[in-house]
């Protein structure tokens, strides 16, 4: 394409992992989709991804996920309805003993105005992505890391922590509501 300008990195956070990819025009950049990734490459893609999402098999989930480029380690568990990134699978890490919960999401694009944008996601290490959690592109959870359900994660997170909420945030042991120390709940 002629048009097309080498992706260049944006600091900030997690966005210093980010390559932009400026687009053409005054079309917001998801109208350009098929210059980021061949419609039948995210179409191959989505059928791999849909199939995963909906089989119990986690032998058949990781199998597809390696045809798609992903990083599966050993002992990755998927649950139904998890959703890997479509257009760019090949970014998404998932290593050794990590767990997906439940209709969670691992984004390594966002489609913006003038631009798309896109980044690495690493799960780290039995680290654990709560049901309907969405992790955004150029985050790292950490080994050993938790994120809460339905948490936004939009910056990594350390290994042992956990965090939860919108933007997703680190709790300490006991903000849950729960006691710590033996102090009863009086």
């Amino acid at each position: 394409m002629p048009w097309r300008v080498e992706p260049r990195v944006v600091s900030d956070r997690r966005h210093h992992r980010l390559e932009r990819h400026p687009t053409p025009g005054t079309q917001n950049a998801l109208r350009h989709w098929r210059d980021a990734k061949g419609a039948l490459r995210v179409a191959c893609n989505y059928a791999c991804i849909v199939l995963a999402r909906h089989s119990p098999s986690l032998r058949l989930k990781v199998l597809l996920y390696r045809l798609l480029g992903m990083t599966v380690g050993d002992g990755v568990s998927v649950a139904l309805e998890a959703t890997p990134d479509v257009f760019f699978p090949e970014l998404v890490t998932l290593e050794d003993d990590a767990i997906v919960g439940y209709d969670a999401t691992l984004l390594c694009h966002e489609f913006l105005q003038d631009e798309y944008r896109t980044g690495e996601v690493v799960i780290g290490e039995r680290a654990m992505i709560g049901a309907g959690a969405v992790v955004l592109p150029g985050v790292t959870v950490g080994h050993d890391a938790q994120v809460g359900a339905n948490s936004l994660v939009t910056e990594d997170v350390p290994p042992g922590a956990t965090v939860v909420g919108v933007p997703a945030e680190p709790i300490e042991h006991g903000d849950d509501g729960g006691t710590t120390d033996g102090e009863s709940a009086a």
